[in-house]
């Protein structure tokens, strides 16, 4: 397969294509919201709080969005610049993008009313985006991504609309945003798979200060996952109990975490690996029943077999997935959203089962989690071959996980000559 990566055109036709079509979209479909409070006597507007009051909640969903995703794979050594500047990309196309999707779905008089949980939405349109692009990170232009981004926030908005049709409670999104944006990504990365990687590559892997830059984005996903399972939770106590319930189970599972970490690896050491991952498997894994009635005893259960699953998955499951599955899975995607957001729908059927949200259907709920799986993975699948078409302009297999073949780059330190790979492709410096 021969290989053409100049961006020239590819990119800025691209770009500027998708970006004059959305324009006229939204002159044609969007409107602010019109007010439903209007007092009838005066013909003036009733002060509606709403907007500001989640104003704070959106701001942290944004964060999480643009820094702690974007940092979070800043782990590679040599594709830093593309960790962050190709997941701003994306969000900035994808927030754009899902807001017109998703909000066809939900039109009033024909048309789109922005309001503050439309742009919350939007950015969780996004997120499924940017959990994809980890399974395929380092092997992927950006023209790629984009295009990956219009076909999955597509599929993404429908997939949604079919789980509210069936009923089914998913508050943080461990089904729609988390095992989706997973399953999908991993999908298109087993389409995309590149035999002569199944070995490893000289660039995949990390150096002191890339996986330090990697752990800000763990700090900031971390912090602000209360926010993003609360954000569209039902004022009230649904939202407090999902603040609650996502608080306890993110710090149960850190501890979990660390402790199968050293009790996994050689000499009791800790990897960062697991700890910039697994640590955050526990928002994942508690989204769907945050704004239920499980009390916090459950929500911490729920973090403590998530910081297990998903610590397990890097250290065993990882290999096999890449040498019997044949998905090359750069960042782990599976081990910290796919099986954690399986785990959270598990959790979802059990806790209507045991009558935690009034009119959950635990059957309504396990039809979401499969529909969600299949839809997911028949959607990658579909968006692999067509990105495996050589018209975008993919790094061919030595330029891989490498910034330069996209970037202009500055001239660097050159690295110690006495480094391995370990086996999570992690550099190490012998002693």
């Amino acid at each position: 397969m021969s290989y053409e990566t100049n961006m020239r055109f590819k990119l800025s036709v691209l770009a500027i294509g998708l970006q004059t079509l959305i324009i006229i979209l939204f002159g044609i479909f969007v409107r602010y919201e019109t007010p439903h409070n209007a007092d009838p006597q005066t013909n003036t507007t009733l002060r509606d709080d709403t907007f500001i009051d989640l104003y704070p909640l959106f701001q942290d969903v944004h964060v999480m969005i643009f820094v702690g995703f974007g940092f979070l794979m800043t782990f590679l050594k040599r594709y830093g610049f593309s960790s962050v500047g190709i997941n701003l990309l994306i969000a900035a196309l994808g927030l754009q993008w899902g807001t017109l999707m998703q909000g066809l779905w939900h039109l009033h008089d024909g048309k789109i009313e922005i309001n503050i949980l439309k742009m919350i939405n939007a950015d969780f349109s996004t997120a499924t985006v940017l959990i994809s692009f980890g399974a395929v990170l380092g092997k992927t232009s950006p023209v790629q991504m984009l295009i990956m981004a219009i076909l999955e926030i597509t599929v993404f908005a429908g997939n949604e609309h079919l789980v509210g049709f069936l009923g089914a409670s998913d508050v943080g999104a461990s089904m729609t945003i988390h095992a989706f944006g997973a399953y999908f990504g991993l999908a298109a990365a087993a389409v995309l798979y590149r035999p002569s990687l199944k070995d490893g590559h000289v660039n995949e892997g990390s150096v002191y200060h890339s996986d330090l830059f990697a752990m800000i984005g763990t700090l900031f996903l971390w912090m602000f996952w209360p926010s993003f399972n609360s954000a569209i939770a039902e004022h009230g106590p649904p939202q407090q109990m999902a603040i609650i319930n996502t608080y306890f189970s993110l710090a149960a599972c850190v501890l979990t975490a660390y402790a199968f970490s050293s009790l996994l690896e050689h000499n009791g050491k800790l990897d960062m690996v697991h700890i910039q991952n697994a640590t955050l498997a526990g928002g994942v894994a508690v989204g769907t029943c945050a704004d239920m009635n499980i009390g916090p005893f459950g929500a911490m259960t729920i973090g403590f077999i998530a910081g297990i699953v998903s610590t397990l998955g890097f250290k065993f499951l990882t290999p096999i997935v890449a040498s019997k599955l044949k998905i090359q899975d750069t960042c782990g995607v599976h081990n910290l959203h796919g099986l954690p957001g399986i785990l959270g729908g598990t959790a979802g059927v059990a806790a209507a089962a045991l009558g935690a949200k009034p009119g959950c259907s635990p059957i309504m709920q396990g039809a979401a989690l499969a529909a969600t799986f299949g839809i997911a993975v028949v959607g990658g699948v579909l968006t692999g071959f067509i990105l495996k078409l050589p018209i975008w302009g993919q790094p061919p297999d030595p330029n891989c996980y490498d910034d330069s073949i996209y970037w202009e780059v500055p001239l660097d330190e050159e690295e110690p000559e006495n480094n391995y790979h370990n086996e999570h492709g992690k550099v190490k410096i012998e002693a």
